[in-house]
Parts: C-alpha cells; structure tokens; sequence
C-alpha cells in the first residue's frame, strides 16, 4: 500500500474492468515464470519498521507530516495514521557483519528521526501498540492526510456497510466498535524482506509460515490497547477485526477476512497471487494504462500495477511480493509478523533468527510442512499471539511422523536455534554476527523475557505500586521509552518504573 493512489470514486463499470485486467495481469506472471525471466539469485533482504510518536508524558503526539517535513529524508514516509511513521532501510546483501551494519544504520537514522521529533516535543518509540493510546486517538480524521489512506478507508467501510467491532478476549476483554480502519494504525509491525527465485518461492514462504507462531512467542510486544491487557501479541485479532469486510452473516458463511493467515501449504508464487483474486473483491480498483500482455509480446517487463495494488490490499503475515529492478522482475517474500521493538538489538536479533531458520528449512529434504499439517500452523499461529513467551506449540515430532506439544523456548533453544546458525552460515554470515545476535533469542528463551512479558510485569508493578491505571500506563510508555533509546536489549532490562511512584 505503499503506492501513489489518487483518491476518487468508482463507477459501476470500474469494478469489471478491473477484475478483467486483474485477470489480464496473472496471465502475465504465468508467462513470466514460465519463460523464466526473474532476477538470478540475489541473497538480497531488506527491512521496514513503522513507529509511534509520543511525548515526553508518553502520550501519542499527531504531528507525522510537522515530523517527517524536519526528518527530510526518503527513508522515513507517512504510514497509517498521524503518530505513526516508517523507516526503510535499503536493501543489503545477506552475509558477512550485515546484522551488525543494518543495527549501525537502523540506530543513526532513529536517533536522527527522534532529535527532530524532539524539535516538536515528541519522540520516536518503538513498539507494537503504543499503551498510551485510547479509543479517542484513533478515529478518521487523525487518519494520515494522505489520498491512499482516504480512499482505502472509505472502500473499506463501504464494503462491510456497518461498524467495525473489537472483540478481543485476553488476559482482560476488549469490545467497542469503530467507523473508521483507524483502529488498525495501532499496530505497528516489522516487515522483513527476502527476495528469492520463482524455483525456492514455495519453500521459502512454507517455511515462513510453519516459523511464524515462532517468530510471535518470542518477539511479543503488544500486551495493551485501549487500557486493556488483551493478548500478549494482539496486533494480529486488531488488524483483522479493523480491516474485516465482512458483516456477521459473510463470517458465518466462512468468507476469508483480508487480514489472513491463509489455509494451505503452496507449490508455487503463482498460488497467492491467484488466490487473491479469487477470493477478495478489489477495494481500489485503479487500472494502468499497461496492458501486460502486449508488454510481453514486446519483449519487454510488465509492471503488472493491478496485480500489485490488489496484493497490497489482502493482508496475509507472509505476502508475496513481485516487483522490478533495474528492468528485471523478482519475487520477494514479505514478512509481516513481527511487532515492532523493542530495541535495534532485538529487532535485528529477530531478523537474523527469521532469515537463518527459514533458509535452514526451506533446504531440509523432509521440510517440516510435509510433516506439519496447516491447521495446525494456524492453530500455533493463535495461540503464540495468546501466550507469547508462554506458548505451547504443536510441531513434528519423530521419524515416523506425527506431531505433539512443546514450549516454545524449549523448541527454540534446542531445535531451531542449532538450525538457524546452519542458516546463517550458509548465508556466509559472519560467526560474530551470528552468535551476537542469535545469543539474544537464546537468552530471552532462557530468562522467558520479551517486550510483551516486560510491559506487564512492569504495568502491573505500577499498580502495585499505586498508580491508577492510566498513570501505570504512562509510567510504563516512559519507562519502555527510556530504555529502548538506550539500546539493551530487552531481556535485559529491569523491571518497573524508575521514577518513585506517588502513593494515593
């Protein structure tokens, strides 16, 4: 969605012209990966992580566009609403200290982007729901002020021609409703790039999807909204709920939400994309100019703009992407799972776990998604966004097949850690890097620690300590703010406010 999008209405007609070059455009990724004209091997990766701004009192601060005019760099862009920005870092060559270089280059460009939200009094905090944030923060008109935002709100909302409703049933329970996407601006997520051949596309984002329950029990960030302690991940029932086109009646009938996990294991790039239009009815249905084909029969690269706009509107945690470089196509896997934050230590950590593993997996001559039936990777999915550092997961078990139960961090340190560091290292990524990083996920595992289980702990000292709820809420925004710009990692970090808390 990151595409330049004029707002403006549709007419009848506009819907089936679109679908047709929708129909148009997968022709044309049929054609080229059967005349096989991808990139080669690149071993490229690439990061984006969206942030909050906030004020010194931990409150979110409105003031993206006041931001981003100082920041004055391409790097930092617009994201949904007006406390949220992004960062893209360029991509990098997966190898040698390249952990080390993306933490070098990800602290310079945060640091720099807070010094100027300072110039505003407001700061740069990196997380995946900001605490602080209340129903009122989120409405449409602090919507971004931006014409692809507009008009996917609009088309949104007129598609499920009702209210959107928040039910999320966690550690406490969280039901409103709201008229407006907005809500989805509270989740602030990582986006890790990979780009790969059409040949290793399957295995890639097969992989990608049997680790993703993984990548959410250690990485959980996100335990509040709205003055509520809900999942320990809860972006993921957030932004399904505040992107969800469908009324009870189509829920009931089992029509796939936007914002979905998906229901197989794929053979191929091709399997997405086709599923997107098979089953989600465009919401900005915007044709070019282009006609793919006759691009083809030219001899030359098809953007497919169509087919891309399309992807960018279903929301899956492990997208397909296809883009061009340099006038060649290629395929990226986009994952989409990863809260935001804690600290450039850990968000790199992270990345390293996710890129090690999913190359470790995706090479295995008994992948684990021969072994791991779907429903179960979803199921694994959920209950990592529920338990966090705490979940039990269902994975293979045995050489005769068959699954059973184990704690995530007992399935991380003795299983896929020794499977990420072989990842790494056919990578060619440094061993300093490699151990650096990777002993982070290690000792979150070892101490059961992650942004999630911190912000409790430390939430729940405030109340102890006397503070009503919205107080404990700031001096928890504060305490977090403070020791991410400080950079240790979060396991690290002790609990509680630092400040004496006032009793009464």
């Amino acid at each position: 969605m990151g595409e330049k999008v004029v707002a403006g209405g549709f007419d009848l007609s506009d819907r089936q012209r679109y679908r047709a070059k929708l129909r148009r455009c997968l022709t044309g990724l049929e054609r080229l990966l059967e005349q096989k004209l991808f990139d080669r091997p690149q071993n490229l990766m690439g990061v984006e992580i969206e942030l909050n701004l906030a004020g010194p009192d931990g409150m979110p601060r409105m003031l993206n566009a006041q931001v981003l005019e100082r920041i004055a760099s391409r790097d930092f862009q617009t994201e949904l609403a007006m406390f949220n920005l992004e960062v893209n870092i360029a991509p990098h060559r997966l190898g040698g200290r390249v952990f080390d270089q993306l933490a070098e280059e990800l602290r310079t460009s945060l640091a720099y982007a807070h010094r100027k939200a300072g110039e505003l009094d407001a700061g740069i905090v990196m997380i995946g729901i900001l605490p602080t944030l209340d129903r009122d923060d989120l409405i449409s008109s602090n919507l971004s002020d931006v014409d692809r935002y507009t008009l996917l709100n609009d088309q949104i909302v007129a598609a499920r021609g009702e209210d959107f409703v928040l039910d999320i049933d966690g550690v406490e329970r969280l039901t409103c409703t709201s008229k407006s996407i907005a809500p989805e601006a509270a989740c602030t997520s990582v986006q890790l790039h990979l780009q790969v051949t059409p040949d290793r596309f399957a295995d890639v984002w097969n992989a990608a999807q049997a680790v993703a329950a993984v990548q959410v029990a250690i990485g959980a960030n996100s335990p509040f909204l709205f003055g509520r302690e809900l999942w320990r991940e809860s972006r993921p029932p957030l932004f399904q709920q505040s992107t969800d086109t469908r009324p009870p009646e189509l829920q009931a009938q089992g029509v796939r939400p936007r914002t979905w996990f998906g229901e197989r294991w794929i053979t191929s790039a091709y399997d997405l994309f086709e599923e997107n239009l098979r089953f989600f009815p465009a919401l900005l249905p915007i044709t070019d100019e282009e006609e793919p084909l006759d691009v083809l029969d030219a001899g030359g690269i098809p953007s497919l703009a169509e087919l891309v706009l399309h992807n960018g509107t279903v929301y899956r945690w492990n997208r397909p992407v296809y883009g061009i470089a340099d006038g060649v196509p290629h395929l990226r896997v986009e994952n989409r799972v990863l809260p935001a934050g804690p600290t450039v230590t850990d968000v790199i950590a992270n990345a390293a776990f996710y890129y090690g593993v999913v190359r470790a997996l995706a090479e295995e001559s008994r992948p684990v998604w021969s072994r791991l039936p779907f429903e179960a990777a979803a199921a694994n999915f959920d209950e990592a966004c529920r338990h966090g550092i705490d979940a039990r997961l269902e994975w293979p078990r045995g050489r005769y097949g068959g699954t059973a139960q184990i704690d995530a961090v007992t399935l991380v340190r003795d299983e896929l850690l020794p499977l990420a560091e072989v990842g790494l290292d056919a990578w060619g990524v440094e061993p300093a890097d490699r151990d650096l990083y990777l002993g982070v996920i290690e000792e979150r595992c070892r101490r059961r620690v992650n942004g999630a289980s911190w912000q409790a702990a430390t939430f729940h000292g405030a109340l102890e300590a006397g503070l009503a709820r919205d107080a404990a809420f700031a001096a928890t925004t504060r305490r977090y703010s403070e020791l991410m710009h400080k950079g240790d990692p979060v396991h690290t970090w002790p609990v509680g406010p630092p400040e004496p808390v006032p009793l009464g």
